[in-house]
């Protein structure tokens, strides 16, 4: 049963054009062709990047964020069984009823009550430190594959005349380069869906399994196809703007809002060129007319342009999310990641019910002596203008 499935999973017409057999992809002459085998790599090397990841963050991202201030939040809260079980039990978001009935069972006012819901719910949301670590991570990762992506296109035909892309298809040869460039970009993707359920949880949480999913399967179905060529560039065209983005996470939990307003800036502009121009009408261009002048369509060239529309497709929608974010950053003057979970509002929400508790003790004794909140002399039977 499993091997009929297999016979016909790998058939030639799925795969390759017409007139064309896997017999012909075989190594000859010192030339190496794609195997599907090859990408069983993937998987222990994304195990291996895990275990990196993990060391990098501790003995990296770490002291890099103590630098820049950043410390894990530590919310002390007052043990209370009776408001812990509730929290666990029922709700964490309790109604006004559930606070009025709480705070007679533990003694408590109601504003208490509230507080230390708020606390505890803060104690399980991700730090930013966590994100700091996370988003390092992904710089560190992005800057070198671009890096090496680069090195490794930088002197080939086909990075400058995309009817390269096409010559001799589908019998082009690996080269070793090409290998390392595609299964260190797999495991990378790979390791991302491994830890999905570890790492922070935003709003687009569903577009990034599909985008990881996605991604992983273009890359899969192009190296067995053998389409790496255009895989290439396609890789390259989505790294070069992940640098930025992720810098600008960066400097945003470090405080550094100007930084991150500049860096945020850029990533939308390079996102824009490369996702709304260079890859429609360069890539999706290259990789969808340009070989109708070489062969007839054939099923491989059909679902691998319904892949990469559908990666189009995510471009839209993360495009919608960063012009809410630089309406933001232009009208507001600062940016902050609309798919997240609220968590600062939170925080802000309770430093400022901790300000306001000691506006009020100060404005009281400003009162008592004669003086306005802003500690300006107010004079007998005056008032501020």
């Amino acid at each position: 049963m499993f091997q009929t499935f297999k016979d016909w999973f790998w058939l030639e017409k799925f795969w390759l054009p017409p007139t064309i057999k896997w017999s012909d992809l075989e190594d000859h002459d010192g030339l190496v062709f794609v195997k599907a085998s090859h990408l069983y790599m993937t998987i222990p090397y994304a195990l291996l990047l895990m275990i990196v990841r993990y060391f990098f963050e501790k003995f990296v991202a770490s002291p890099l964020a103590n630098a820049f201030g950043i410390r894990k939040a530590v919310h002390k809260i007052k043990p209370n069984p009776i408001l812990e079980n509730f929290f666990k039990h029922s709700t964490s978001q309790p109604s006004h009823t559930d606070v009025y009935g709480l705070a007679k069972k533990c003694n408590l006012t109601e504003r208490q009550v509230e507080r230390w819901f708020r606390s505890r719910r803060n104690q399980d949301r991700p730090c930013r430190m966590k994100k700091f670590q996370e988003s390092c991570w992904r710089f560190t990762f992005y800057l070198m594959i671009t890096v090496a992506g680069v090195a490794f296109l930088y002197d080939k035909p086909w990075a400058y005349d995309l009817w390269e892309v096409w010559r001799d298809y589908p019998k082009q040869p690996l080269l070793p380069s090409q290998y390392w460039y595609y299964i260190l970009e797999m495991s990378f993707y790979w390791s991302l869906v491994f830890s999905l359920g570890t790492d922070i949880k935003r709003k687009d949480f569903l577009a990034h399994v599909i985008h990881h999913l996605a991604a992983i399967s273009l890359m899969s179905f192009s190296w067995c196809a053998n389409y790496i060529r255009s895989g290439t560039l396609v890789m390259l065209v989505h790294d070069v703007s992940d640098i930025w983005l992720e810098s600008a996470k960066m400097f945003s939990y470090a405080g550094w809002k100007q930084t991150c307003n500049t860096l945020f800036l850029i990533f939308s502009i390079v996102f824009f060129i490369s996702r709304f121009i260079i890859f429609p009408f360069w890539i999706l261009y290259c990789t969808l007319i340009l070989p109708l002048h070489y062969l007839e369509p054939f099923f491989s060239y059909i679902f691998l342009n319904l892949q990469l529309m559908i990666l189009q497709g995510l471009h839209l929608y993360w495009g919608y999310f960063i012009m809410k974010m630089l309406n933001r950053c232009i009208f507001m003057k600062s940016v902050q990641d609309v798919r997240s979970d609220g968590e600062e509002e939170e925080e802000e929400e309770e430093e400022e019910d901790e300000n306001e508790e000691d506006t009020n003790g100060k404005g009281t004794e400003y009162l008592k002596n004669g003086l306005g909140t802003n500690s300006h002399l107010i004079p007998n039977g005056q008032h501020t203008r």
